[in-house]
């Protein structure tokens, strides 16, 4: 069965969860498919924002809304235990109702500094958290030894008043190694910010023909008549993740930059501005030519349409708009009304 072509919004679990759960609303009521919940880190309190658990926001979302779907777009595979990450899951799906939760396992290697708990090892965590989510998940008795991760779960009593759904479980993966593995063990596999079209390609090869749902975190932002306006939110984003990208991820971001075309000289300078001065400092340091680099989903609704149509022809399954910049749910009501209806059957 061929995996349907989804549009949905990533959001970052860094602000005021009031203005989080208005913007899970607005994107119900626009049509949109998905809302993910990409967890901060405390990192971005240099930056006037808190972090926050994005297994409580998706439980809070779940409530306050009756068909998006929520999918966590993710929590640290070797953060929290996979028994523990099962037991946030059953919340989310009880809270939310059938068929509206998907759980997202990534490395997260900002959080690992900020837990001082960073490690080489990669792929084993995430095979095991995997494997034992979806085998405590499963409601059957399950025993199982890992590298990293272990478990020994009993059955769930029949009589148990609990979900039984296994949710779909998406792996992010930047480099090659990890995305072979989201094709052997996942559901579905998450590309990082900052990816574009050839980044889409790379990943499809990485995949081998796998079958599988491609979500892309892609920066954006609209504006219903003014490109240069609707580019103004993706310049601001793009400039946060830059800077990200060189004082935090560093090795791990070289291929994703590399075909974008982007040098780390010309990102530097926005790094230094984030650390000096803030986002909006680093989004003055955003030249058109770095943001066409990124090549965001943004500009009017004509711009954005040619733009999703690329990342789809590219072999992208899951559009995932990391939505920034003002009047957001203006933003969400424009996406939906005047960018939707192109790619509904």
């Amino acid at each position: 069965m061929a995996v349907p072509f989804r549009i949905g919004v990533m959001q970052l679990t860094m602000e005021p969860l009031d203005e989080m759960i208005a913007s899970a609303q607005a994107m119900e009521e626009a049509g949109m498919d998905t809302i993910w919940l990409a967890e901060a880190y405390p990192w971005w309190r240099k930056h006037q924002m808190e972090a926050r658990s994005s297994t409580g926001v998706a439980a809070l979302m779940g409530r306050a809304t009756r068909r998006l779907t929520i999918g966590w777009g993710i929590i640290a595979a070797s953060t929290r235990h996979p028994v523990q990450a099962a037991m946030d899951a059953r919340v989310v799906q009880e809270a939310a109702g059938p068929g509206r939760f998907i759980l997202g396992f990534g490395t997260s290697k900002i959080f690992l500094n900020n837990t001082k708990t960073q490690t080489k090892k990669t792929l084993g965590p995430m095979r095991d958290a995997v494997t034992i989510a979806r085998g405590v998940l499963s409601g059957e008795r399950f025993d199982y030894d890992g590298d990293t991760w272990s478990a020994d779960v009993p059955a769930m009593s029949a009589e148990a008043h609990a979900p039984r759904e296994v949710p779909p479980v998406y792996v992010a993966a930047t480099a090659p190694k990890m995305q072979a593995l989201a094709a052997e063990i996942g559901d579905g596999c998450l590309t990082p910010s900052i990816t574009t079209p050839p980044f889409v390609r790379y990943t499809r090869e990485n995949l081998g023909g796998a079958d599988i749902d491609l979500g892309c975190t892609i920066v954006a932002s609209i504006h219903e008549s003014d490109r240069d306006a609707g580019r103004d939110g993706a310049r601001e984003i793009a400039g946060m993740y830059l800077a990200n990208k060189v004082q935090n991820i560093q090795g791990s971001a070289d291929t994703l930059l590399d075909l974008a075309g982007i040098e780390q000289d010309e990102i530097r300078p926005v790094a230094e501005a984030m650390e000096q001065g803030g986002r909006l400092a680093a989004k003055a340091k955003v030249s058109d030519a770095l943001l066409d680099k990124c090549r965001p989903i943004a500009g009017t609704p004509s711009d954005c349409i040619e733009a999703i149509e690329e990342y789809r022809d590219a072999g992208c399954t899951h559009i995932m708009l990391e939505l920034w910049g003002a009047n957001r749910l203006e933003q969400i009501r424009l996406f939906g009304e005047k960018v939707l209806p192109q790619f509904r059957g």
